[in-house]
């Protein structure tokens, strides 16, 4: 029973994974499989880079997440700096620096936290775009092999590499993080003008 058993998985095996060699091309010999082969490779490449992208997706949406509760705490800080100057009488314009101080270390601790947020955001959306792309890559594939007739397909046909999006995609993160730089900026320049003023009035 068990002699007969192995030999029905290897004729299985053979039937699904027969590979074909064709000496007589130029540039080397060419890899030809069965089309239930290609088939099974194609919808196994698929169904992992569509889990990855599901993946990524998530990911992505608890960095920002992450993003929203640093503003809510970092805003929280500048209220209460704020409050606390314009409710002192104690605090003279000569003693300005220590709100300001309070101010630009809120600013940098704000900064250090949201540039490791926002690297690890572009990261997995920059993932994510090129699980998707080989994605569609692979699905383009899948189509022309149901399209092609021929039992014997070549490798070159439903091989897929991973894809990368184009420079275009890399310099729109860039322009994200030029824009976080002025808004932090303006921010402390708004936040250290407005401490300035209600000291001096």
């Amino acid at each position: 029973m068990s002699t007969s058993r192995s030999d029905k998985k290897k004729k299985e095996m053979a039937t699904h994974h027969t590979i074909f060699m064709d000496g007589e091309q130029e540039d080397g010999m060419r890899v030809y499989v069965t089309r239930d082969t290609a088939n099974q490779a194609l919808q196994a490449i698929i169904q992992v880079h569509f889990e990855k992208t599901i993946e990524k997706k998530r990911q992505v949406d608890l960095q920002k997440k992450e993003l929203w509760r640093l503003f809510m705490i970092f805003y929280l800080i500048l209220a209460i700096i704020l409050t606390g100057v314009m409710l002192s009488t104690r605090i003279k314009c000569r003693q300005s620096w220590p709100p300001v101080a309070l101010c630009a270390l809120a600013h940098m601790i704000f900064y250090v936290a949201m540039a490791q947020t926002l690297r690890a955001v572009n990261g997995f959306k920059y993932q994510r775009r090129c699980h998707k792309l080989t994605l569609a890559l692979a699905t383009e594939k899948l189509k022309a092999l149901r399209a092609n007739p021929s039992h014997s397909i070549s490798e070159e046909d439903f091989e897929v590499h991973y894809q990368e999006p184009h420079d275009e995609y890399l310099n729109k993160f860039q322009r994200r993080w030029a824009l976080f730089c002025v808004f932090l900026g303006a921010t402390f320049v708004v936040t250290g003008a407005g401490i300035l003023t209600t000291l001096c009035i």
